[in-house]
């Protein structure tokens, strides 16, 4: 997170909002060696109290025992871009990124097999519900040999919430008139983080 409390003063609904509507993030665990890292999907339940995720069998993450608690953090970003120091129309300025980043903070808990079909049910359906052009996929078009061995290669979890830091880079630290000139120069190479800008979360 980034060390200038002009980023970090975001409500955390907004950082909540984004968590949800992005549903991707990286998992990130620390071992002995190298950090452990993960790509994946996930469901953030109504309650922001835990997400569902599943993991490849062979992911050195899934070697958790069933119920073992590992403490882990969620990186979800948002929007981020380049920005020039020539946007700002003011002098002695430098280039920088601004950006968006949320970092959930918690423990990944390895779930029962059998808590794996609801748990895909429930993540398909969210994305599914999304592309409105098509009827819902389902694992019922799916035949029962194919569904079970993909079944045999992903195990379920639950990662427990238990903090939740952010950081909204948005220039918040430039006079307000500069900071809305570089919005609009941005606005046609990264158009969602130039509203951000433009139209601060408050």
């Amino acid at each position: 997170m980034h060390p200038n409390p002009s980023f970090r003063n975001t409500p955390d609904a907004h950082s909540w909002e984004l968590v949800s509507q992005t549903s991707f993030g990286t998992l990130v665990q620390s071992t002995s060696g190298l950090p452990v890292i993960s790509h994946v999907p996930f469901l953030l339940s109504a309650c922001r109290s835990y997400i569902e995720l599943h993991l490849v069998r062979s992911n050195p993450m899934a070697r958790a025992g069933v119920g073992e608690a590992i403490p882990t953090t969620l990186i979800v970003n948002g929007p981020d871009g380049y920005i020039s120091p020539d946007w700002y129309g003011i002098d002695d300025q430098v280039p920088t990124w601004n950006y968006v980043a949320v970092h959930v903070m918690g423990q990944l808990v390895r779930l029962d097999d059998d808590a794996l079909e609801p748990l895909l049910a429930r993540l398909s359906d969210q994305f599914e519900s999304q592309l409105h052009s098509k009827a819902i996929w389902t694992m019922e078009k799916m035949t029962v040999d194919v569904k079970m061995k993909m079944m045999r290669q992903i195990l379920p979890f639950k990662f427990e919430i238990s903090k939740l830091h952010s950081t909204w880079k948005l220039g918040q630290n430039k006079p307000e008139q500069a900071r809305l000139d570089a919005a609009d120069a941005l606005a046609d190479h990264v158009p969602a983080l130039a509203k951000l800008m433009k139209d601060l979360p408050q």
